[in-house]
């Protein structure tokens, strides 16, 4: 295992506000999947927000948290992605993104002043958040004869395993999601049946 098979996110959007010296900072923290509903997102904020001079914005993907990318939008390099991101480190989330709007007020803040407005807005945007765990999942499908049901549906009781979708027949197929720590276990189990096939579809 390279990495835990859980990580902490966000259970929904929130948002939060910081104010200095006339210009508003409004934060945005997105639960997100992938890089597709990431652009969505953005899409969607710069067209509601047509008005702000800064869409600043970092985010973190996957359990093992190595993908993410910073962007400061015009703003001052690091000044607005970098403080941003960093929030998402020292709260230790992934699949999340945050976006902070900014409506210029008419004075400058200078650079220790735009990272501590983009810190303090991620800050309380992730504060009106509820932070979850989520636990990663590999998703299988299973293909065996009928004869063996009881022995499948014996491994799947003892292992706990959420059967996604199934489809009984003289050939029955189901998929079913396994915990990622648990795999090597229950792969075991399962191939003991005779005639059973395992293919590996996603990670969840």
């Amino acid at each position: 295992m390279l990495f835990d098979d859980t990580y902490l996110t966000i259970a929904a959007p929130s948002e939060g506000i910081f104010k200095d010296r006339g210009s508003k900072f409004i934060g945005f923290a997105y639960p997100v999947e992938s890089e597709e509903e990431i652009r969505q997102r953005l899409q969607e904020l710069r067209k509601e927000h047509f008005n702000a001079r800064h869409h600043c914005y970092a985010y973190r993907l996957g359990a093992d948290k190595l993908q993410y990318r910073i962007n400061d939008d015009g703003e001052p390099s690091g000044t607005a992605g970098r403080p941003i991101y960093n929030q998402l480190l020292s709260k230790d989330l992934s699949n999340i993104m945050v976006v902070v709007v900014r409506y210029f007020g008419g004075t400058l803040l200078g650079v220790p002043g735009l990272i501590n407005a983009y810190k303090n807005a991620t800050l309380e945007a992730i504060a009106q958040a509820e932070i979850i765990e989520k636990i990663v999942y590999d998703l299988y499908r299973i293909d065996f004869g009928y004869l063996q049901m009881n022995e499948v549906m014996k491994v799947i009781k003892e292992k706990g395993l959420e059967v996604r979708s199934q489809q009984f027949d003289l050939q029955c197929s189901m998929e079913i999601a396994i915990r990622k720590k648990r795999i090597t276990e229950t792969v075991d189990s399962l191939s003991k049946t005779e005639g059973l096939t395992l293919s590996f579809l996603r990670t969840l």
